[in-house]
């Protein structure tokens, strides 16, 4: 046994987060924890990390057969776990390799960092990981993708026994996770535990040895993968029965919102073209998919389209009939085109105010008069929203940054609703959030169709893509490379689309 929690309960005011919690990992094993956003899966990855020290909790923690009383996350590191958390923690101004050696860099004569060796090493690790990265790019020039796949490397360089990954695949594409997975299948063998947090009971049924599900703060069950299965999984996880993972309901579709034609575009002026004669009609009533690896240039195209990157090189963009040639995002709101991005922590909410403030910043000249907001008409307004979507907070002055990420999410949705748009650019609006968060997105997608707005949906995920959407164009290399319908579209078809020239 590599790690053990006894009976953990952990309370903050006036909730119990974890409630008599137990959870074990064993040598060589890969260990699936489950549950819903706000189940307690973070809180327990915390108390193992040191974020919240001995003395915070109740019950009993072990490592290696010993107790284990970790006053910080030091301490945790020392008993050789390692964290990777679901939201980023690279520095963005620095390179692959420094920050995979960020706090541990190898020094000559005990002074002086060894730049050459740091290099070195780092290409030595990306290669041994199959990461195909340059270690001298500067994080801030990748994708999010990307971003996870360094974290993952500089966890990894540590030698770690025990890795805890939350979420860890939730912004890679498909060829990126089946990367990561034979990584931890190699961790495996070495006898390294691995804690497996993932909303992907695809991903879970594929590496998992044991599957522990949490809810309400409670353990539910811990089982042996092969012996169970999703729908007993997802049944535990959630109460109830989900017979439609994907319940899209087809709706009449309308008049063309949105018409791309011959769209190619560059980063900026002295940049090489990153979408190439992109060509797209979006309907009222219908949900347009767009696929792609990561790098195809799917967030680049919803991003353009708003307003919020690039320089167009050729082709033309209409909105309901009436040209959208240099938009800005303000522009874009005004016109009825909102865009809800992949990142919500970085792009999409002010983690550290309230939802209430979160969910005007999109809609602010709706609510204001002679240079003030009219609180009555925002509080009103905004309350209707939050029941709606059903938030799972306190209320609307309770902080963003500390709801579980399919709660941000539906913030995320909500200032973009507020805007009373008719197209709606949804970048990945399911990464990282749990089965029955989805669920509920899925039904906000439905009720927009229903209203005759246009949706245009990127995903990671093919099942979601083939679930979810009218019809799917695929990206490759910044160019189409080929249009299903929802009833010849197959994940098989749609990889071939997204990797064959």
């Amino acid at each position: 046994m590599l790690l053990a929690a006894r009976s953990i309960t952990k309370k903050f005011p006036g909730v119990t987060a974890l409630n008599e919690v137990s959870f074990d990992l064993r040598e060589g094993e890969i260990h699936a924890l489950c549950g819903e956003n706000g189940a307690g899966k973070s809180t327990l990855i915390k108390l193992l990390s040191g974020i919240h020290p001995h003395g915070s909790y109740e019950g009993r923690f072990e490592a290696n057969g010993e107790e284990a009383r970790f006053s910080g996350i030091a301490d945790a590191a020392r008993t050789g776990i390692a964290v990777i958390y679901q939201e980023l923690a690279l520095v963005e101004e620095m390179t692959v390799a420094e920050n995979i050696f960020l706090g541990c860099e190898p020094r000559r004569g005990g002074f002086f960092i060894d730049w050459p060796r740091i290099q070195k090493e780092a290409r030595d690790l990306l290669q041994r990981f199959k990461v195909d990265l340059d270690p001298a790019a500067r994080v801030s020039s990748l994708g999010v993708g990307q971003k996870q796949l360094v974290e993952i490397v500089k966890a990894l360089a540590k030698n770690s026994r025990i890795l805890i990954l939350d979420e860890p695949t939730a912004a890679l594409a498909e060829h990126e996770v089946l990367i990561l997975l034979d990584i931890l299948r190699d961790l495996r063998a070495r006898g390294i535990g691995c804690i497996y947090i993932s909303h992907k009971l695809e991903e879970v049924f594929s590496i998992a040895d044991r599957i522990t599900v949490l809810r309400d703060g409670s353990t539910v069950s811990t089982q042996n993968a092969a012996e169970t299965s999703k729908a007993e999984i997802i049944r535990q996880m959630v109460g109830r029965e989900l017979g439609d993972l994907f319940p899209r309901r087809a709706s009449q579709t309308g008049e063309t919102l949105l018409r791309v034609q011959n769209l190619s575009v560059a980063e900026n002026d002295t940049a090489t073209p990153r979408l190439h004669d992109i060509n797209l009609e979006l309907k009222a009533g219908e949900v347009l998919g767009i696929g792609g690896l990561m790098g195809a240039g799917r967030t680049e195209l919803l991003m353009h389209l708003f307003g919020a990157w690039g320089r167009r090189l050729h082709g033309q963009v209409t909105l309901g009939g009436e040209d959208l040639s240099r938009p800005t995002p303000e522009e874009s709101i005004l016109r009825g085109l909102v865009l809800a991005s992949e990142d919500r922590r970085r792009y999409g909410l002010v983690l550290e105010h309230p939802i209430g403030f979160n969910l005007s910043l999109s809609s602010l000249k709706s609510i204001t008069g002679g240079g003030f907001i009219r609180r009555n008409i925002e509080t009103r307004r905004n309350q209707t929203v939050f029941n709606d979507l059903r938030i799972k907070a306190t209320g609307l002055e309770a902080i963003s940054g500390r709801l579980s990420g399919g709660n941000q999410q539906k913030i995320v949705l909500g200032k973009a609703l507020l805007t009373e748009p008719r197209v709606i650019l949804l970048d990945e609006p399911t990464r990282g959030i749990d089965v029955g968060a989805k669920l509920e997105i899925y039904e906000i997608i439905n009720q927009l169709t229903a209203q005759g707005k246009a949706v245009l949906l990127v995903s990671s995920e093919l099942p979601e893509l083939i679930g979810m959407s009218d019809r799917i164009v695929m990206l490759r290399e910044g160019r189409i490379g080929g249009e299903f319908s929802r009833a010849e579209a197959t994940q098989e078809k749609l990889m071939q689309a997204a990797m064959s020239a």
